[in-house]
């Protein structure tokens, strides 16, 4: 299995035990996330000091303000370092009001263009205040903008709906700890509708423990009970739905 997205930076216990418990619970490859030019730094240390380790470099849009050249001059330059396989998380945030709606929407153009310009795959955040305002917005942005770039919608919130249009642009869909909950039932009519070659499966670790520890920090090696989850939703066997997530995210992030 992989993890498709964690923060490992974000963790209490050192990254150096996260992959080793991931590594025992069979988690081949984990993808740390930079939210911002600290932590995109941090990532890619964590990254140079683990093999399984890769790094996405990136703004999140709560972080957006004051985004402009120098922050996208910066992720340029990060974006060559080889242990950089992703942009993002980039997008927009609609729940929170850590950034205007104007500052996000500038700094997830300027990423669209620089995940073009570096060929790498694009990870999104989208979370919206119990309405489709930011997913569908965005959708929107991504059809017009980012034509021949590699989206990964990182925890997939949205409607079954939703996923089926992801599907028709070839856009990947990640699923998170939450697919685990009781009243998540949308949610996983959704990672049902999502064709075996766009799935996806993550961790958002710390954040987003699944049901069994549920309260309690997340961490790369429970990416394997989203696994089971999805599997046992999809009627097909963990081994088989493993394959394919491995297969999906090694062409995705070219690692």
């Amino acid at each position: 299995m992989v993890d498709s997205h964690a923060h490992l930076g974000l963790c209490d216990a050192p990254a150096a035990e996260l992959v080793a418990a991931a590594r025992g619970r069979g988690v081949r490859r984990i993808l740390t996330v930079g939210l911002d030019e600290a932590t995109n730094r941090e990532a890619i240390a964590i990254a140079e000091a683990h093999d399984e380790v890769f790094a996405a470099v990136g703004r999140h849009p709560n972080s957006a303000e004051g985004f402009g050249a120098s922050a996208a001059a910066e992720l340029e330059s990060l974006a060559a370092h080889p242990k950089v396989v992703a942009i993002g998380e980039t997008g927009l945030d609609f729940y929170r009001d850590a950034a205007s709606p104007e500052a996000q929407r500038a700094a997830f153009a300027a990423q669209i263009a620089i995940a073009r310009s570096a060929g790498l795959p694009l990870v999104i955040h989208l979370r919206d205040r119990g309405d489709e305002a930011a997913i569908g917005e965005a959708f929107a942005t991504l059809a017009r903008e980012a034509e021949g770039v590699t989206v990964v919608l990182h925890c997939f919130s949205g409607s079954p709906a939703r996923a089926a249009e992801a599907a028709e642009r070839s856009w990947y869909c990640s699923f998170a700890g939450n697919v685990t909950y009781p009243r998540a039932g949308a949610l996983r009519d959704a990672a049902r509708a999502v064709p075996a070659e766009l799935l996806l499966a993550e961790t958002d670790a710390p954040f987003l423990a699944p049901q069994s520890r549920r309260g309690r920090p997340n961490e790369p090696a429970c990416v394997t009970e989203v696994g089971e989850r999805l599997a046992a939703e999809r009627g097909t066997g963990y081994g088989e739905l493993e394959a394919a997530i491995e297969a999906n995210a090694a062409r995705v992030f070219r690692w």
